[in-house]
């Protein structure tokens, strides 16, 4: 596998090929909870905590700093990728990591990211987590938090930097900070105060926007507390087998000077920026751009898919991390998003198709296709950053910016127009999944036809807008209620010679390569060492080139400003570039609306009870007596409502292991192994199914399913807890 001949003279150290798609089976999660930071098999470790203290947040001391260990591969610090043995270094950078769980609502709670209204949670996969790093030089900071959430909202952006100033005072800013998403499509929405994205998801939730914020404020805080030296290096690779172009039609229409660059309609760069203290790997953070949608729409388990799961697989199976224990992880590993607007993990091109036809197989497939091409990147020789950091933000209004001729491309001006829904839009992306009845990718005659009526009779709109089939007019319906955001701020974080273009929406790889060759050349930089940050600060739907847009295919039509939008991006970054390298500061920029909170329409849940003679915990349907590694466990059990309490931090289920001193803990609600579904039986009953994916490789022994739950009654809630008989495996 190789970069581009674009990108290849200028990538860091030796370009060898990526070995991707080893895709490791989860045999190894078994070892998961048994295995010290440095990466080998520790027995003892692990203890089980007591029962109580897994359904809320436990105190967390003080981080270790990561060790290194030549002897082990699961350590990944080899000795070609570290600094032992090296003459003392310059540590020009400090660095802090911190990680929280954001996971919302598990129990009717619609998923945003399909637009689906039924696809509604009713239980837990894998926890969503929030993890932020702080890298600090001199008097500056910058602060980078990458979260397991489906969209980034203003609602989330304005009330997380509100918290940390208050916290922090003017430490963290709306310039220096940088809070974006994965975009997995099985996370429980709601938390937005514009209305377009509330409606599939039942209205306005706070127990999730909670979750979201405190979580969020949370990783930070502890990424704040655990700031100190570190060397920071860049390495890059290529990763050809986790994304496919989706909109290859529109892609075809760009000039071929672009397209050149990316031969095989994919952006398959891989850019692994790795955090070492005292020698060792204390933390990553990898890019990469491809759609987090190997879930489907039909799909209720909330899951941070396969960028979850590449997060997951090194921290959590690689690096022994239990994000329950009473410390703080010694390693934090984020694989964040750049311009995955066209490209998806469905490499057959249809929902849940590729490589396999199982859509939980694909998650952990490509996420380890991911993590894999990572860890392959830490083998080569790194070159450590310099530089120190540095950040600019200014806020626009996208539905006015007058574009000038030399980003406009037609050497005319331009104008954005306000944020108009197209009909394509409404198709969805049918490679991932497909939209409402009635509306497909491309010419939809219904709503083309009086929309080249109105472009007719408003020049300015025809010039902005067409040929687009307007389906909602954004513009007109804020003037009643807010129903999608019109300002947004546009970023530009510094770290060493990596440039990040933080850009609140989803970005085509042709409108990335056109926004990071602005800012290489106003900066001086290598194109590869600028990097589109998708899905960051806010949300505006797409963002296509013109000639993308002209093809009218789903992100044509999420392109809400038109045409010049991109146009109109280009020309922001390119102020912020040249402020930036001239040390100034950026110009004033829009402000914004005040905001009100969105009233909850999420109806009040009656008090639980238990069927007759029966109690909450009890177990209805009992394990079989023994099992073999690689067969499914499942238990049932007398539940409550998941939503009277979230066990943010904590865990709905525990599988425990019998050892000489006691049970203990060995897996939990945010394993890949495990699933924890909630059912309602009749109008107040609950009914708890938890499954146990046995991996192969799992020690003989006596085991036993466990469910947390809270019942709500007249006085409040009562937590309790049950635990099945035991069965042996093996």
């Amino acid at each position: 596998m190789r970069l581009p001949a674009r990108c290849r003279h200028t990538a860091i150290g030796r370009r060898e090929q990526v070995q991707a798609g080893r895709d490791r089976g989860d045999q190894r999660d078994s070892e998961a909870h048994q295995r010290r930071p440095d990466g080998r098999v520790d027995r003892q470790r692990h203890r089980g905590a007591k029962v109580h203290d897994l359904r809320r947040p436990r105190p967390r001391s003080d981080r270790r700093p990561g060790s290194c260990d030549r002897t082990t591969v699961a350590s990944l610090c080899r000795p070609q990728s570290c600094y032992c043995g090296r003459g003392a270094a310059v540590t020009e950078f400090r660095v802090g990591r911190g990680i929280s769980d954001v996971t919302g609502e598990a129990a009717e709670a619609g998923m945003l990211g399909y637009g689906k209204a039924e696809q509604r949670s009713d239980g837990i996969h894998m926890r969503l987590r929030s993890r932020a790093f702080v890298f600090a030089s001199g008097n500056e900071r910058v602060l980078l938090v990458v979260s397991e959430l489906p969209l980034m909202f203003d609602s989330i952006h304005r009330t997380v930097l509100a918290r940390l100033a208050d916290r922090f005072g003017g430490l963290y800013t709306a310039r220096n900070t940088m809070l974006t998403v994965t975009h997995t499509h099985c996370g429980p929405g709601g938390y937005s105060h514009h209305l377009l994205y509330n409606t599939t998801t039942n209205g306005f939730r706070p127990k999730t926007f909670d979750a979201t914020v405190d979580g969020t404020v949370e990783a930070v805080e502890r990424a704040h507390a655990d700031v100190a030296d570190a060397m920071l290096s860049l390495n890059r690779g290529t990763l050809e087998n986790a994304s496919v172009n989706r909109s290859r039609v529109a892609f075809e229409r760009n000039p071929l000077s672009d397209k050149e660059f990316f031969p095989d309609a994919i952006d398959p760069q891989i850019t692994l920026l790795r955090i070492e203290r005292e020698g060792g790997l204390a933390g990553a953070v990898t890019w990469f751009a491809s759609h987090n949608t190997s879930m489907t729409n039909t799909n209720t388990l909330i899951s941070s898919d396969n960028k979850g799961y590449a997060a997951y697989h090194w921290e959590r199976v690689e690096r022994g991390v239990d994000y329950l224990a009473n410390i703080e992880p010694d390693f934090i590993a984020a694989f964040a998003q750049t311009n995955a607007g066209d490209m998806s993990p469905n490499l057959n091109l249809k929902p849940g198709s590729g490589p396999t036809e199982n859509e939980v197989e694909n998650t952990r497939i490509i996420g380890s296709r991911q993590y894999d091409a990572a860890a392959e990147l830490l083998a080569e020789q790194a070159v450590p950053l310099t530089g120190g950091v540095d950040s600019r933000v200014v806020y626009i209004d996208l539905s006015d910016v007058e574009v000038a001729p030399e980003f406009a491309g037609d050497g005319a001006v331009h104008h954005t127009s306000g944020p108009a829904v197209g009909a394509s839009a409404l198709a969805g992306a049918w490679a991932d999944g497909v939209g409402f009845p009635g509306f497909r990718e491309g010419a939809n005659p219904v709503f083309d036809v009086p929309s080249k009526l109105a472009y007719g009779a408003f020049k300015h709109l025809r010039d902005s807008q067409a040929p687009k089939g307007i389906v909602l007019s954004g513009s007109t319906l804020n003037k009643i209620r807010p129903l999608v955001a019109e300002r947004f701020p546009v970023q530009l974080l510094r770290i060493g010679r990596l440039y990040l273009v933080g850009i609140p929406g989803e970005v085509t790889i042709v409108s990335g390569l056109r926004l990071r060759r602005t800012v290489a050349e106003i900066v001086g930089a290598d194109l590869d060492d600028v990097l589109v940050a998708g899905y960051s600060n806010g949300y505006f739907h797409y963002v296509t080139t013109p000639e993308e847009y002209e093809a009218q295919q789903y992100e044509g039509g999420s392109t809400l400003f038109g045409r010049w939008q991109l146009p109109a991006l280009q020309q922001t970054a390119a102020l912020l570039a040249r402020a930036m390298k001239n040390s100034l500061p950026a110009p004033d920029g829009v402000e914004l609306p005040t905001l009100r909170v969105p009233r909850s329409r999420v109806p009040k849940v009656p008090n639980d009870v238990t069927p007759p003679e029966r109690a909450f915990g009890d177990v209805l349907i009992e394990p079989g007596p023994a099992c073999e590694p690689g067969a499914q466990v499942r238990a049932t059990f007398v539940g409550a409502y998941p939503d009277n309490d979230l066990h943010r931090g904590g865990t709905y289920l525990e599988v425990q292991q019998e050892t000489a001193s006691g049970w203990r803990r060995i897996a939990d609600d945010g394993d890949f192994s495990t699933t924890f579904r909630w059912s309602r039986d009749g109008k107040a009953r609950s009914s708890i199914v938890v499954t146990w994916n046995v991996p192969d490789g799992q020690p003989a022994g006596n085991y036993r399913i466990g469910y947390h739950g809270d019942a709500a009654g007249p006085g409040g809630l009562t937590p309790f807890t049950g635990f099945t008989r035991s069965f042996a495996v093996g």
